[in-house]
């Protein structure tokens, strides 16, 4: 049940394989893509390999893996320092075919370095088991900032004593390049117009660790070479950016978009065209009265035309006349469930968790001492997709659930965590699985409920490879530290359970500790990285339990930050929230309707922060069809008031919204 769950971070599935072709799903294994050499001269003299790039070159010290950057205009800086392992003494080095190749004989590994599409590509091959440190970054003294995907984006000064303290809950953490970040890339931006993009092609089994060192910010990356796991070949590739804060995602949308793996939404709408209905509707999650008729009168009464409404799996689900009063009002209905939780039936605390024999226990994820791997929260199982991909074709679980939940009429769904990237290793001896299979079932199931079953699909926090699969997500634009998630685990702080119909856990207003609220929403540090990357494909949200009334201290910078990156709110709503805060809700929807149907199917072209405290900032949709400027600061810059959004489409007269804090 999507209330009870916090991350730290009538067709047979038979189908799948042609629902994978229908939907543009790029399937994954260890890395995102191989790609081949260009062909562009790369050179050696002695332990130093020279590759030439888009805008300079790469130098490689074999010896060390230290890397450094030659930009065209002269400039020299660290790319990566030397890898952080003892390598032992370098092979000697060979050039054949645009390639240059060597390796570090006592550690069992082989190394390529390539010039692919303007970027260093450098791939490792381990003979065995183990781990490489590399590459390690930031540590040049000219960097200045490092941007991470961390949820929508972050864009870190490196020797910000503040981010380098323990309140900021950065230095000491690490991500997991599959699952921790929502996009398996970093950045550096330095002083003087440079920067650098690292893409970890190799993402599962590869981890990006945050290190604090003399009061400076740097990343490690950590990959686990394994036989059982097929990730003995590690690649990365270094690209030279202008160092800009989204330079490294233009970087990567590029990369994406030459591995196949980019589907926009227009080609998602002209498939299915209800996903049009996503274009300018804000989402909620409804409870009491907001899922019965009642409440979608209430919301044509406020003059919303455009929602995305869903509801929790607690056995009361929207009914038919509800779903039908809404679909003729241009909503989208969609019921939350989830395929990666089994309970004992006779015990299960929640509907989605219940699944018919012999699910729980047969079906669960096992780990490497043959012992069933406990679900979240201590609750039941992890199922294993392995496990329900085999089951399908004779038992239709997924088939079922799918047309159970669906009875009502809902033309939308919200499938939980599937897309997060939170991958599992099965080591039952009937259905095992590596992490890679784990996702390439997910992305397949996730094709077929928006393939052949036409319903307008979202998941949890989507990482960019389940783009193809997915309409929207929710959780995605939400940076989240560590400290979130023990804070929603105090209820007497966050709140609970109850009432039934308006859980204070989506519903009590909380102040966000100082240091939270600096390392989520200070909008000196947030930068979109994922919709420079992904804006015309996925529709992004913050986090479900992260509701925009929830957060009352940080309501006027969230609603800036929607406008900015023209993207929905996510709102909870019952009766009471439509009393309180229903007209505004209504206001900010009229504001966000024009702008998002303008743009929603465009790319993010160009972000900019217009002074140099950053609180001033500026993004460009297609080229100048929707350009959004907002003042996060407490002056009026160059007309536009502090706390207010100025909105463009087509060159036309300004838009202005300045919402009221709540």
């Amino acid at each position: 049940m999507k209330a009870r769950k916090f991350k730290k971070t009538k067709k047979k599935i038979v189908a799948l394989s042609a629902a994978l072709t229908v939907i543009g799903v790029v399937g994954t294994a260890t890395a995102f893509g191989t790609g081949a050499g260009d062909g562009r001269q790369v050179e050696a003299h002695g332990d130093r390999v020279t590759v030439p790039v888009a805008g300079g070159r790469a130098v490689v010290d074999t010896a060390s893996l230290a890397v450094r950057g030659q930009a065209d205009d002269g400039h020299t800086w660290q790319l990566s320092a030397a890898a952080a392992d003892a390598l032992g003494p370098a092979g000697k080095v060979s050039v054949h075919a645009g390639k240059a190749t060597w390796g570090y004989p006592a550690k069992g590994l082989v190394v390529t370095a390539a010039a692919r599409d303007g970027r260093l590509a450098v791939t490792v091959h381990s003979t065995r088991k183990g781990t490489l440190t590399w590459p390690v970054t930031a540590t040049d003294q000219d960097t200045s900032d490092l941007q991470i995907p961390r949820g929508e984006g972050l864009s870190v000064p490196v020797a910000d004593r503040w981010w380098n303290s323990p309140g900021a809950g950065l230095a000491g953490s690490e991500a997991g390049m599959s699952d921790g970040l929502t996009m398996p890339f970093w950045g550096t931006g330095l002083r003087g117009g440079h920067g650098a993009s690292y893409i970890a092609e190799s993402d599962i089994g590869t981890t990006l660790k945050f290190v604090s060192a003399d009061g400076r910010l740097h990343t490690e990356t950590e990959h686990a070479f394994s036989p059982s796991e097929d990730t003995l070949d590690y690649t990365m590739t270094f690209a030279l950016t202008d160092g800009s804060p989204v330079a490294a995602a233009r970087d990567y949308r590029t990369w994406l978009q030459a591995h196949g793996g980019i589907t926009t939404l227009r080609r998602k709408i002209a498939r299915n065209p209800a996903v049009g209905r996503l274009l300018g509707a804000f989402h909620a999650y409804t409870w009491g009265q907001a899922r019965t008729v009642q409440g979608v009168k209430r919301l044509r009464e406020l003059g919303i035309d455009r929602m995305w409404l869903g509801y929790d799996a607690d056995g009361s689900p929207m009914d038919r006349s509800a779903v039908s009063l809404a679909e003729r009002s241009g909503y989208l209905v969609g019921p939350y469930d989830s395929w990666a939780n089994a309970q004992d039936p006779a015990s299960a605390d929640t509907p989605v968790s219940k699944w018919p024999a012999p699910v729980w226990q047969d079906a669960c994820v096992r780990g490497g001492d043959g012992r069933i791997v406990t679900g979240f929260g201590g609750r039941g199982c992890y199922v294993s997709s392995e496990a329900l991909r085999r089951a399908e074709p004779a038992r239709h679980h997924l088939a079922d659930r799918t047309r159970e939940m669906t009875a009502n009429g809902a033309n939308s769904y919200f499938l939980d965590v599937d897309a997060a990237g939170e991958l599992f290793t099965d080591h039952s001896p009937t259905h095992p699985m590596t992490q890679a299979q784990d996702r390439d079932s997910r992305l397949r199931r996730m094709a077929w409920l928006s393939g052949d079953r036409k319903l307008v699909l979202g998941s949890e926090s989507a990482g960019s490879w389940a783009n193809g699969a997915l309409a929207f997500s929710h959780g995605s634009g939400t940076p989240v530290p560590d400290r979130l998630w023990a804070l929603e685990r105090d209820r007497a702080t966050w709140g609970g359970y109850a009432p039934a119909g308006a859980p204070g856990i989506f519903f009590k207003p909380v102040r966000l500790p100082a240091d939270v609220a600096k390392a989520m929403y200070d909008p000196r540090y947030r930068v979109p990285l994922y919709q420079t990357v992904l804006h015309d494909s996925v529709i992004s949200t913050e986090r479900w339990e992260l509701s925009w009334s929830k957060l009352p201290g940080q309501s006027r910078t969230r609603a800036l930050l929607a406008m900015l990156y023209n993207v929905p709110l996510n709102l909870v709503l019952d009766k009471a929230e439509l009393d309180e805060h229903g007209k505004q809700i209504a206001q900010l929807q009229k504001y966000f309707e024009p702008l998002h149907k303008a743009a929603a199917t465009l790319p993010m072209t160009d972000f900019r922060q217009l002074t140099p405290d950053r609180l001033v900032q500026r993004t460009t949709f297609g080229g100048g069809v929707l350009s959004v400027t907002a003042n996060f600061s407490t002056r009026t810059h160059d007309g536009l008031p502090a706390g207010c959004a100025d909105a463009v489409v087509n060159g036309g007269k300004a838009q202005r919204l300045c919402p009221a804090a709540l």
